[in-house]
């Protein structure tokens, strides 16, 4: 027997902004009022489910061919358990491949575009229609992919956290909080609304707004910067970069590590100086967080394992 059949393919899905809303308010006709009321176009929402619903027929079908496969919401990602040999398939927006490949550790994860008329689709090369081909190469490892680097946050209680675009380390909500920063033999204590440590993936997207920001800013105030185009990182780099978001200086707190690289051999540590409401989530989700309070030492750095982007 074809050793390819035995695998098992993974299909992550969301819930759509339509299913959203229903869920919310119960029924359809709610959800249409609600969002009617508010002047927006609700056809709008119905066009985006039923393009939805139907590439996901359409994935489903050559799947039920295969015979091994499992769908899952994303909501389960952070509980579920992936089989080594395990293929991977995310239906959705690029968001949904960042939040499934922090969960993998070396399984494919082919990305497929329910609708690339609505979605850019940098992560999601792969069209519905696509998947008969692509498939049978992939459970044969027959396939080029993308090595994409992940960063690792670990505290010393054990508990890691891993992101494909980029860490959140802060405040839960939008105040200023007080830690100690080290990065080599430099070390303070800034109070600040939070770092950002990107990813090479992550460099083209939240990093690319705080650093784009600071130069304008710089511009403005008539600073001489050099005018050189924003470069990100590869997404394959073992380096992640760090950005201090709205450092504030004092007689006890300083800001002159703000912005640099973290590589292998050189991570970024912080002790949390926060009496509560200290978290570091990834990749934008902030229901899946862990705590960082007073006593807490985190340690960043590049993550041991790569994620595979089927390209």
């Amino acid at each position: 027997m074809d050793a390819s059949a035995e695998r098992k393919v993974v299909l992550v899905t969301r819930h759509t902004r339509l299913e959203e809303l229903v869920a919310r308010f119960h029924t359809l006709a709610q959800a249409r009022f609600y969002v009617e009321h508010l002047g927006a176009d609700f056809s709008d929402y119905e066009r985006e489910h039923a393009a939805y619903a139907e590439a996901k027929r359409q994935v489903l079908v050559t799947l039920q061919a295969h015979g091994r496969y499992q769908v899952i919401d994303r909501g389960f990602l952070p509980n579920f358990l992936f089989g080594r040999d395990d293929i991977v398939m995310a239906l959705g927006q690029d968001g949904l491949v960042a939040n499934t490949m922090k969960y993998l550790d070396g399984q494919p994860l082919v990305g497929v575009n329910p609708e690339p008329s609505r979605y850019d689709g940098i992560l999601l090369p792969y069209e519905p229609q696509a998947v008969p081909k692509v498939l049978p190469d992939v459970l044969r490892d027959r396939f080029v992919a993308r090595e994409v680097t992940m960063a690792k946050a670990t505290l010393t209680d054990g508990q890691t956290l891993y992101a494909v675009n980029d860490l959140f380390i802060g405040p839960r909500t939008h105040t200023s909080v007080r830690y100690e920063i080290q990065l080599g033999d430099r070390r303070e204590v800034q109070s600040s609304s939070g770092l950002i440590v990107s990813t090479g993936l992550g460099s083209t997207a939240w990093m690319k707004s705080i650093v784009t920001g600071a130069m304008q800013i710089a511009v403005t105030l008539h600073q001489k910067i050099r005018q050189e185009p924003y470069q990100p990182v590869p997404w394959d780099a073992d380096t992640l970069t760090f950005a201090v978001r709205e450092p504030f200086p004092s007689k006890s707190s300083a800001a002159s590590i703000v912005f640099g690289h973290v590589r292998p051999g050189q991570p970024l540590r912080l002790a949390s100086l926060m009496p509560e409401n200290g978290v570091i989530f990834s990749d934008g989700i902030e229901a899946d967080y862990i705590e960082f309070n007073s006593g807490t030492l985190a340690t960043i750095g590049v993550a041991e394992r790569k994620g595979i982007l089927v390209a």
